[in-house]
This record gives C-alpha cells, sequence and structure tokens, in this order.
C-alpha cells in the first residue's frame, strides 16, 4: 500500500516465500484464499504444516480449503479485521507476550499504540466480529509463542474502505511481536496478478515516480525533468477507480487503457459501462477482444507473456527474466514497441515542449535490455539490476543498489526504512453498507480456482470450462432452506445498483447470512452488484462487502 512507502516499502512482502515456508514455525493467512489464489505458494505452505508442524492460524469468513490445514480458523464477520487484530494484540499485552526489546530499540508511538488496544478487550472483539473468547485466546498464544511468525494476506484485507487502516494494524502485530526484519517473518501481502508489483514498482501509481519516488519533492522532479527533457507535473493524478467516474464531468475525456478490462473488474458495472460509452475516446490495447473492447475507438494488439522479453517483479520483490518464446502473432507487437512508436508520434506533433539532448528524451529503444538501463539509472532499488545479471542466474530481490549488491530478500534487517517502525492506533470503521430490510445479507466476492479475473482468457480454454463453466452463487445450507432452495435452483441476487442470476452452490463455505459470487461471467458478473465505495488513502473498492437481497428463481 501506498500509505504504508515510509516504514514497510511498498506493500511488498517483506520476506521471500521459500524463507518464509523453510523458517516460520507460525503463520497467520488473514484476507487470502492461498490455495486458490496463490496455489504454488499454497501448496508450499499446506507443505510447512505437513512436514513441519508450522502452527497455521486462517482468519477468514469463508471455510476455504487452506482452513482444513489451520490449527485454527477464526471465522470473523466481513469487514471486522481491525478488531479481530486489536483483540489479538490486547490479549497479547494482557499476557505480557509482547517483544519488550525490539518496540524499546526499534519502534516508536507504542503508549498510544496500547491505549487504543485496551479498547478492545475479548469479550467486546467477540460481539464485533463473532470470533468466541476461547479461540481469539487461543490465536493469540499460538501466535506470540510460536516465532517467528509470518502474516500473510491478500485483497480480502486490502479491498475496503479501511485497506489501508487493515494492513497497518497488521505491520502493528508484527512490530508488537518482533516478527519484521527477521527470517521466517515478515509482514507478507501476495500481490493479485503476476506482474502488478513490477507495475508499482516502475510507477503505474498516480502519486509516484519508478521506485516509489514522490512526484511532489523537488529532487524528483528535477532527477526526471533532466532525465526526460520535459516539464514534469508536482500534482497526483487519479486512479482507475477516479478517472472513470470523471469522464461524466468532462474531466477526463480520453482512456488509454492497457491490458485492463475495467468493464469486468471495476465495481458498480453498470455505472462503467454508462462511462465508457459516453467517453469522447478510448484506445485499448489487448490481446483478446474483451468486455471492455466493445466500447473501444482503437483496438491496438499486445501480445502475451509467450512472445515478450523483458522481467516481471513478482510478489516477494524478485526480478525474473522473460523470454520470448514465439513470435508475436499477425499485427500484434511487444507492448514496449508500441508504446514507443505512439511516444515519437505525439513527440513529432511538437504540442510539448521537451529537450531532445536529454538522456532518456528519444523513445528509440534498441531492446528491453536498454530499458532496464534506464531503469537502474533513475530508480535507486533497480540500481544494481541488469538483463545480464538475471541472464547469469542471480537471484535480486529489490532493493539492489548497485551493480556489486547482491539484493535484498529480507526487508528491514537492522532498520526501517523510516529509521524506526511508527506503531499507529487503529480504531475499527463499519463497511460503507451493512445489511437491512431492504438488503438483509452480505455479498462477499472474489475469484476461484479455474478463472482468473475477468476470465478473458480462461473462458477460452475448454478444459477450465467443463470444470467450472458457469458463474456460481455459494449460499449457506440454512440460507437455501429459507428460501426454498436445493442444489439445481437458481438464485436472482439484487444490489441497489443491479442484479444477477445464477446457479446457487449450496454449500457450509459460506455462514449464513453471507453469499459469495465471483465476476468471471460476464452474465452474471459480481460486479455488477458492489459499491464504488472507496478507500480514502488507496482508492481501492470495497469489493469485498455489500448488502444484497437474494431470491430464489421458481420455474
Amino acid at each position: 500500500m501506498a500509505g504504508l512507502a515510509t516504514a514497510f516499502g511498498s506493500g511488498a512482502m517483506t520476506n521471500p516465500m521459500e524463507d518464509v515456508v523453510q523458517h516460520a514455525r507460525a503463520m497467520l493467512i488473514i484476507g487470502s484464499n492461498t490455495t486458490e489464489q496463490h496455489p504454488v505458494f499454497g501448496t508450499k505452505i499446506r507443505q510447512a504444516v505437513l512436514k513441519r508442524g508450522v502452527k497455521l492460524v486462517v482468519a477468514d469468513p469463508r471455510r476455504i480449503d487452506i482452513t482444513e490445514y489451520a490449527t485454527l480458523h477464526l471465522r470473523h464477520k466481513p469487514g471486522t479485521d481491525i478488531p479481530l487484530i486489536n483483540g489479538l494484540m490486547n490479549i497479547i499485552l494482557a499476557n505480557g507476550w509482547q517483544d519488550d526489546e525490539f518496540i524499546a530499540n526499534r519502534t516508536e508511538g507504542f503508549d498510544e499504540l496500547k491505549a487504543v488496544i485496551e479498547e478492545y478487550p475479548p469479550e467486546k472483539v467477540a460481539e464485533i466480529t463473532g470470533v468466541p473468547v476461547e479461540k481469539l485466546r487461543q490465536a493469540a498464544e499460538i501466535l506470540a509463542l510460536n516465532k517467528p511468525m509470518a502474516v500473510m494476506w491478500a485483497m480480502g484485507i486490502t479491498q475496503h474502505i479501511v485497506g489501508v487502516r487493515n494492513v497497518m494494524d497488521l505491520a502493528n502485530l508484527q512490530m508488537l511481536l518482533g516478527n519484521l526484519g527477521v527470517s521466517g517473518g515478515g509482514v507478507n501481502p501476495l500481490r493479485g496478478q503476476n506482474n502488478v508489483q513490477g507495475a508499482c514498482d516502475m510507477g503505474a501509481l498516480p502519486d509516484v515516480y519508478p521506485g516509489y519516488q514522490k512526484v511532489n519533492t523537488e529532487t524528483a522532479i528535477q532527477k526526471f525533468e533532466a532525465a526526460w527533457g520535459a516539464k514534469m507535473s508536482e500534482h497526483f493524478g487519479m486512479t482507475v477507480t477516479e478517472m472513470i467516474p470523471e469522464i461524466e464531468s468532462g474531466k477526463i475525456k480520453a482512456l488509454y487503457i492497457l491490458g485492463e478490462d475495467p468493464v469486468m473488474s471495476d465495481p458498480n458495472s453498470s455505472h462503467i459501462r454508462h462511462c465508457l460509452e459516453i467517453c469522447d475516446f478510448i484506445l485499448l490495447q489487448e490481446i483478446f477482444p474483451s468486455e471492455t473492447s466493445r466500447y473501444a475507438d482503437v483496438l491496438l494488439p499486445g501480445v502475451s507473456f509467450a512472445e515478450k522479453t523483458g522481467t516481471f517483479t513478482n510478489t516477494e520483490r524478485r526480478i525474473q527474466m522473460v523470454r520470448q518464446a514465439i513470435p508475436p502473432l499477425g499485427e500484434a507487437r511487444q507492448d514496449w514497441r508500441i508504446i514507443s512508436e505512439l511516444a515519437q508520434r505525439i513527440l513529432a506533433f511538437g504540442s510539448r515542449q521537451v529537450n531532445a539532448n536529454a538522456p532518456f528524451a528519444q523513445w528509440n529503444y534498441r531492446d528491453t535490455a536498454q530499458i532496464m538501463d534506464e531503469i537502474a539509472a533513475l530508480t535507486p532499488s533497480y540500481a544494481g539490476v541488469s538483463h545480464a545479471r538475471l541472464e547469469a542466474g542471480e537471484q535480486l530481490h529489490w532493493p539492489v543498489k548497485d551493480a556489486n549488491h547482491p539484493g535484498t530478500p529480507i526487508l528491514h534487517v537492522g532498520q526501517f526504512t523510516r529509521g524506526k517502525g511508527k506503531f499507529t492506533p487503529i480504531e475499527h470503521i463499519p463497511p460503507q453498507e451493512m445489511p437491512d430490510d431492504d438488503y438483509p445479507m452480505l455479498l462477499n466476492t472474489g475469484r476461484v480456482l479455474y478463472h482468473w479475473h475477468g476470465g478473458e482468457m480462461t473462458r477460452r480454454a475448454t478444459g477450465l470450462m467443463q470444470v467450472y463453466g458457469q458463474a456460481l452463487v455459494e449460499i449457506n445450507p440454512d440460507d437455501a432452506e429459507r428460501l426454498g432452495l436445493n442444489g439445481n435452483k437458481r438464485v436472482r441476487v439484487s444490489s441497489r445498483r443491479g442484479s444477477i442470476e445464477a446457479e446457487a452452490w449450496v454449500t457450509e463455505r459460506v455462514p449464513p447470512g453471507m453469499v459469495f459470487a465471483n465476476f468471471h461471467f460476464p452474465e452474471a458478473s459480481a460486479n455488477e452488484l458492489t459499491i464504488a465505495a472507496l478507500d480514502p488513502v488507496s482508492k481501492i473498492p470495497e469489493y469485498k462487502i455489500c448488502a444484497v437481497r437474494v431470491e430464489a428463481i421458481r420455474g
């Protein structure tokens, strides 16, 4: 999360996956369906439990598959992550299980945190979260007395209006226990897609240049103006969740969309479609026709990973070479070539004053190795990265400070980026939209093992469609009986924004009062229902909670 950059990097894992599975004595998985969404890492975690006896605590409203391997499953109510975390810290402090030496030497703000934590005794937390007091005590003891302990989370933590606050509270927990800067510990967000970490590292965020250099700092402005030969703005840009709604106001008149399908992946799909319909100009660069492509004025054919050479940076900050295996088909080109040619044509119009003598102003790249050289020259955390080192087989986790630096597998060893880690007191804030008489149930959303995001690739795979060929809505047997359902009946799920119809999967995976839906199928996407309420810092939508009404479809 960008809001934690000063103390905890960019939101990448502080510890490599192999370090966690080999050296952690306990693990907390919260808001992550790890075995379905990160199956390789999920398999390694299962093996750590089975072979090394790692104590695993899973906190999730759903009975996801990884709970079968858990020492303890905390089935807390959706949107109550902060009370749960605070309650665990309350029990840790009450029993004197905190790491006093780490707190004294490496942190600040402990007294302020403690004052808030004291307001979350187990009985109060049990009432808010629905987790029995005894389970809270068991979880706190497991996590505190089995060190090192690693925390893993994913979008079940971040996709809330308190997503940043959730992450900061998990950082509080790990500082309280002294589990940062040590092998087998850490705060470890599991990135949702294969190169989202690399995209963030390269400045695909509205407030930073590559390497998380803030756009409003004088040093960064001067540095990039000199490098790129053009005037740099000191103002923050907008996230995608801010840009698309601003089409209505006229603030945004054109969109260049590269490898994204907002019709499927953004909340409140009907409003997204309306905004794209009235947008003056949309340029889409993609490998397949997507649901968004019908709104595009121009389609540019990009290429898949198998047709590219370059690097991906994964969730553990490891920079990996990707080597072209097949030539691009038809008129498709590698994405960097398309972007470079567009930039050169824009420069030819002369609409911007550019110093052609600036070292990186021409966009005339020879290959991706040359692009990596520019990245290294301008990005301190990638300063020592080159294709030559990666081709030689070096395993480089950023920051890589120079050509001789071995990389940094574990972050915050000895000290934090800002010096001392800062505890941040976090209070509970309820979700934006809760059930009421008109919409009495909660909707939780996510992905399933067999499909990926908007499904543009996986729905083209015959084998996957044979296994999971339609949208399913998970519903608890108690709710199914109340509604008069059985496993063969369809349901209509409605929110204040839209309605979908899908097959009901009656299962104990979800608790009573909650349904789970995915957004892989355009005919019944959960994002027809989700709310566009945003976290005030990260601007991520609250995909994980909204109020819905569920009805049986008769006949």
